[in-house]
């Protein structure tokens, strides 16, 4: 039949066994310019051929098929896709049962996940599970007709394809590096693209570190079933031995997961180090959800000096939390340990427990919403001293603290004339403390009920031009009022405070009820935003905050807030904030803060361009000193880092952290990547400058090498390698 008037025949590939089953065998789908039956019961398909059954696709030049011994002969090149395994087989001729399962293809080649390639000079298809490869060779490289060999290759007498147990099984293996043999396996065994999860080796990696050695890592994971894995990593260096774990765990209700190393290092007077950091999370009935964390070290300096984190406050905790749409309760106990030098967990509040619960309603008579809350808060030093060391304002020795604070809140909004949104605030709060080992510094127990009330006004202004570009600016004022006076209780939690456009509208901006912005004070602020259908996004907000009177701690001698705040004067620093977006993927945000004479008391800015080729930040912190915060000199802080694709296949990074208040780096580090669709290969150095009395600078340097085509991850095809022609 002609190709115009093409052919499709759908036929049932009879077997002399379906006689006697109940059900018939499923129907396959030939598709060919030519189909002719012989006397002899065979059927003869040619020309552009195409067969389906079963989720299977073979195209061929010919098909006979001979329904006396149910087999299929097929002349090439041929193609059979298999789309449940994600597999493609190449061949030049093949015999194949019926449903395509079983038979020999001569000269094949298996592409699998379209990342390995499997060819051999003949294959056998055994129940349609194994394929048995003669004189395989086996790569993730793109192999070109100039006959230049892949840069690397695995080479086998006989390899086995097990496709339902997605592992393949070599005999006599021999892994070359162009075609230059290097290993010899006489068994080896590794998962196929397919498969997510299989027990085998991991990428290794070469260390050379200032402070530990020069060493190799060898992690190895091992699959403890669907829903349990072990990674083991040991590290063998000439200063330093160590064995990492990961232990990770899936439930029907939650996941856990561990991690921990313990070393020997020749440079630590301790016989063994190590750390262990777990955390999990369940879900419990009633939408409850429970959720754990442990973080813990030998000692202060062991996750820098091994390069596991950069934390010098170490927290452990368990908590039960639920959220629904209208009520939230969550309860928590936290243990802190400090690692930062000079730092004595006896008397850092070591242990802290917090519950919390608060629940809206919206009463039809009264409109609105109500709010209610009800916190209790502790916190205990270890210590059972009654002095304050050196900095009274803000550590006590062994001062405890518990902190019971109930409150109900009323908002209710409207829409005024010309648009103005308005929204009123009014509230009522009971405090209640009671201080552990006090000493003279504050009183041992206090009691406060505090009043609020805030009214906001907002004119937002609407503007779209003719290129739909549309800008919104927005005016906004508050006034507030805060009843009571703050007790003569230690400032324990609202020690650090950020203000910024977060905060700006709140009548209270400390972070905890052991202070409160008392009595009278207004709030302004405008705001600017573009919209800008092609990418271009911008935003500009100010404001400040104005009272009645400054604040001050109990006694009138002390500002309640601290100098770099921004907010212990009667009128704040003037708060700027703004961010720009572009369609190329930069991004820049900045904020600060301006005294009256306009000199910066707090800035910081982010830059950030991400797009296919860059992923590159930059960071900018500038902190005036300020003794109360524990910050007794400027902090001004560069921050860089990112990487950029330059070439195809090459891409380098970078890192620099830079300290301009002392004139001195922090931290540096550069690496170089070379990637391509069956190679990675990354050469890295860093460079640690920090010293202290329990501190010594570091240098590393690392080198892996990781071959790719045995991961269940998405390929990057933008990687892969073209043929010249």
């Amino acid at each position: 039949m002609t190709r115009t008037a093409r052919l499709v025949l759908c036929l049932l590939f009879w077997a002399t066994a379906a006689v006697a089953q109940d059900a018939p065998p499923a129907p396959a789908l030939l598709v060919a310019d030519d189909v002719r039956l012989t006397a002899d019961d065979k059927l003869i398909a040619t020309g552009n051929v195409e067969a389906m059954y079963q989720g299977r696709r073979l195209t061929a030049s010919a098909i006979t098929y001979d329904r006396r011994t149910d087999q299929i002969s097929i002349t090439g090149p041929l193609t059979l896709t298999d789309t449940t395994e994600n597999t493609v087989v190449l061949a030049d001729s093949a015999d194949l049962d019926r449903d395509l399962t079983n038979g020999l293809l001569r000269g094949a080649r298996i592409v699998m996940a379209d990342q390995l390639q499997l060819a051999a000079n003949e294959m056998n298809r055994v129940n349609g599970r194994y394929n048995q490869l003669y004189m395989a060779a086996v790569t993730s490289c793109h192999v070109c007709e100039t006959g230049r060999p892949p840069l690397w290759q695995i080479r086998a007498e006989r390899m086995i394809h097990d496709q339902q147990g997605r592992q393949l099984y070599f005999q006599n293996a021999q892994f070359r590096i162009l075609d230059v043999p290097v290993l010899y396996l006489p068994r080896l065994r590794l998962p196929d693209p397919t498969l997510d999860r299989a027990t085998g080796f991991l990428t290794p990696s070469l260390v050379s570190s200032s402070l530990l050695g020069t060493g190799v890592r060898v992690p190895y994971f091992i699959r403890l079933g669907d829903h349990r894995d072990l990674t083991l990593a040991p590290f063998w260096a000439t200063d330093s031995r160590r064995l990492e774990l990961r232990y990770r765990q899936a439930f029907r209700t939650g996941d856990i997961e561990f991690n921990a190393a313990i070393s020997d290092d020749d440079f630590n007077p301790r016989s063994s180090r190590g750390y262990l950091f777990a955390e999990g999370r369940f879900d419990l009935p009633r939408d409850f959800k429970l959720g754990f964390n442990l973080e813990l070290a030998s000692d202060d300096t062991f996750l820098l000096d091994h390069g596991f984190s950069e934390k010098d406050r170490l927290q452990s905790g368990l908590s039960l939390e639920r959220a629904r749409r209208d009520e939230y309760i969550r309860g928590a106990l936290t243990h802190v340990q400090s690692l930062r030098d000079g730092e004595s967990n006896a008397t850092l509040p070591s242990i802290i427990g917090n519950g919390e619960y608060e629940r809206r309603f919206f009463p039809r008579r009264l409109g609105g919403e109500l709010r209610f809350a009800a916190v209790a808060h502790s916190h205990y030093r270890s210590s059972d001293l009654t002095t304050d060391g050196p900095d009274p304002d803000r550590f006590a020795d062994g001062r405890d603290v518990t902190r019971l604070t109930t409150s109900l809140d009323w908002h209710k909004t409207w829409t005024l004339p010309a648009g103005i949104l308005g929204r009123l605030q009014t509230g009522l709060a009971l405090d209640h403390f009671e201080i552990g080992q006090a000493g003279l510094t504050s009183l041992s127990q206090a009691t406060e009920l505090t009043p609020t009330a805030a009214l906001e006004l907002r004119w937002p202004w609407i503007k779209s031009t003719p290129r739909n570009v549309t800008h919104v600016i927005e005016p906004v004022v508050q006034l507030a009022w805060i009843g009571g006076s703050n007790p003569d209780i230690p400032n324990d939690e609202s020690i650090l405070i950020e203000f910024d456009e977060g905060n700006l509208f709140n009548p209270s901006r400390f972070t905890a009820p052991d202070r409160r912005e008392r009595g009278y004070q207004a709030a302004y602020g405008l705001s600017w935003t573009r919209l800008d259908p092609s990418g271009w996004q911008g935003s500009l907000a100010l404001g400040q905050v104005v009272r009645d009177e400054q604040l001050t701690e109990p006694g009138g001698a002390t500002p309640s807030f601290t100098k770099s705040s921004g907010l212990r004067d009667r009128r704040s620093d003037l708060l700027i904030a703004g961010q720009f977006r572009n369609g190329t993927g930069l991004t820049v945000t900045a904020r600060s803060l301006f005294d009256d004479v306009f000199d910066t008391t707090k800035a910081e800015a982010r830059a950030s361009w991400q797009n296919d080729r860059t992923d590159i930040g930059a960071t900018y912190v500038w902190l005036s000193d300020d003794p109360a915060e524990n910050r007794f000199s400027t902090v001004s802080e560069w921050s860089i880092d990112g990487s950029y694709r330059f070439a195809r296949h090459w891409t380098g990074s970078a890192e620099w952290r830079y300290d301009a208040a002392s004139d001195r780096s922090v931290r540096a580090g550069a690496g170089l990547t070379y990637t391509n669709e069956c190679v990675d290969v990354t050469l890295s150095i860093s460079r640690r400058f920090t010293t202290s009395t329990i501190l010594e600078p570091e240098t590393n340097i690392g080198f892996t090498i990781g071959v790719r085509g045995f991961s269940a991850g998405t390929r990057d095809t933008s990687f892969t390698r073209k043929c010249k022609n």
